[in-house]
């Protein structure tokens, strides 16, 4: 079923477990996510990011995760991650996108709190949720999620003491903090600053939002979500895991793409249970109908006036 954020965050936050964002730029990535996420009973959010566009346009990729997301019999988010540009966020609220995210982290604190405010009054119209970024996370060298590599990442750590500001002023519905995370696959070990976690998550009543989960070891995501975390981004475990199995079954030239195509999936699948299952979200799909936010009641009223439309015009 297709909610927004807000339907399984806010129950994360409350119950100190993690929900999963896992990029689908093709069938093979979704299909892998959704199984993962029936199988494990795991609340889960699905979709892909502005700079990874290239690989799978929005129009495109919504065709699939949108309809996927419906059709699921555990909860779905379709989020639109590290929006960079107003158009686009736009164009995901559009298509029917259930979430975004406007990253506008690089900008000042000031063009950040505006332009984040004018697109949450948007977003909320859709009946959809936003996320926002405070501070700004970096990217490992070859990350597909970017490419600002931050020489000192310490000097864009998220402040403490701005964080409860930027979320009051903007009313976004989930804050992306820079604690030592960053996108793509660490050569080091990453060493995240939890006590700063621990502070921003006491100071803002939203879920905390962690990306560049890849890589973490279980500790650290164990810790971080401890601390207040309660979304986890995740996309170079389960591109680079659906790689591996396809070279695995890829043995001789006689093998064609079908061939391929259920190892991938299946290897997107257990990673991704894997990751359910760390994060403590697996069997916590349970929906009920009294818990639906106002937010998710408008967006379900206005998805259903949309199919009786279309059905009208048939």
């Amino acid at each position: 079923m297709l909610v927004n954020m807000n339907e399984v965050l806010r129950p994360a936050k409350e119950n100190h477990y993690a929900v999963g964002l896992f990029n689908a730029v093709n069938l093979e990535l979704a299909r892998g996510i959704i199984n993962a996420a029936e199988t494990s009973r795991s609340p889960v959010i699905m979709g892909t990011a502005e700079v990874l566009l290239p690989y799978g346009p929005l129009d495109e990729v919504s065709y699939y995760l949108i309809p996927m997301a419906k059709k699921a019999s555990v909860p779905v988010v379709v989020h639109l991650d590290h929006g960079l540009t107003y158009d686009t966020c736009i164009k995901a609220l559009k298509l029917g996108f259930s979430s975004i995210m406007y990253d506008c982290s690089t900008d000042s604190y000031e063009e950040n709190v505006r332009k984040v405010k004018e697109m949450a009054d948007i977003a909320h119209s859709y009946g959809a949720t936003i996320e926002g970024e405070l501070g700004h996370v970096g990217d490992n060298e070859g990350s597909a999620e970017g490419s600002s590599h931050l020489a000192d990442p310490s000097q864009f750590f998220t402040d403490p003491k701005l964080a409860k500001d930027f979320v009051d002023k903007t009313g976004v519905d989930a804050l992306a903090i820079a604690v030592g995370n960053a996108h793509g696959a660490y050569k080091l070990p990453p060493k995240l600053d939890f006590e700063r976690i621990r502070t921003i998550a006491s100071t803002v009543d939203v879920p905390l939002v962690l990306h560049g989960g890849s890589g973490l070891t279980d500790n650290d995501f164990k810790q971080a979500i401890k601390d207040g975390i309660s979304k986890v981004n995740i996309f170079t475990d389960i591109n680079v895991a659906a790689v591996e199995a396809e070279f695995k079954k890829f043995s001789s030239m006689d093998k064609g793409l079908i061939d391929l195509i259920p190892a991938a999936v299946e290897a997107v699948k257990q990673e991704s249970m894997k990751k359910m299952q760390l994060f403590s979200s697996d069997g916590k799909a349970d929906y009920k109908k009294d818990n639906l936010s106002a937010e998710s009641i408008e967006m379900l009223t206005k998805l259903v006036a949309e199919e009786v439309a279309k059905l009208m015009n048939k």
